[in-house]
């Protein structure tokens, strides 16, 4: 089941210095994926990764930290979470887009929702990153989505030394 298309999106950029090559690949590959997905104290375990148009993505979203199992069990919430997505478009080292499904709260009907992906080659080596989230269910499920998915920016921010533009 899928929600209706919501008029506005969150859209987050970066620019780093790496190249698109390099960027793409913290998105198609185990080791990229593994490196940096997920918020703070939480971590990404890729258990299938089908880098093409049409492939799966299927990947569990742990709690990495004691206090963070702490505070999810607190919560009533899991430490770990399945994740299952498609990569719905597929242009290499220029525009991804990753569909997943969103069946893990309770109560809530599952749907889709898409994290759009541009790479944008830049001056001096850099590459400007674009990233589109479709918004969730609810207010408050697409605020946490926002600030989730910063926070997980902020690992690739530091690898690359953004400041912030």
């Amino acid at each position: 089941m899928s929600t209706p298309a919501i008029a506005s999106a969150i859209v987050i950029e970066r620019t780093y210095k790496a190249a698109p090559e390099e960027l793409w690949a913290l998105w198609t590959t185990r080791e990229g994926f593994e490196s940096w997905w997920g918020p703070e104290q939480f971590r990404a375990d890729v258990h299938r990764i089908e880098a093409r148009q049409g492939g799966a993505l299927h990947y569990d979203m742990v709690a990495d930290t004691p206090a963070m199992v702490a505070m999810m069990k607190d919560i009533g919430e899991p430490a770990s979470t399945a994740c299952k997505g498609t990569f719905s478009e597929f242009r290499p080292h220029e525009r991804l887009v990753l569909t997943q499904i969103i069946d893990f709260l309770p109560g809530v009907q599952p749907y889709d929702s898409r994290i759009e992906v541009d790479f944008i080659p830049a001056s001096s080596g850099h590459t400007r990153m674009v990233v589109t989230l479709s918004q969730m269910h609810d207010a408050q499920t697409t605020q946490m989505q926002r600030e989730g998915f910063t926070s997980q920016l902020s690992k690739l921010d530091r690898r690359y030394h953004w400041q912030g533009e």
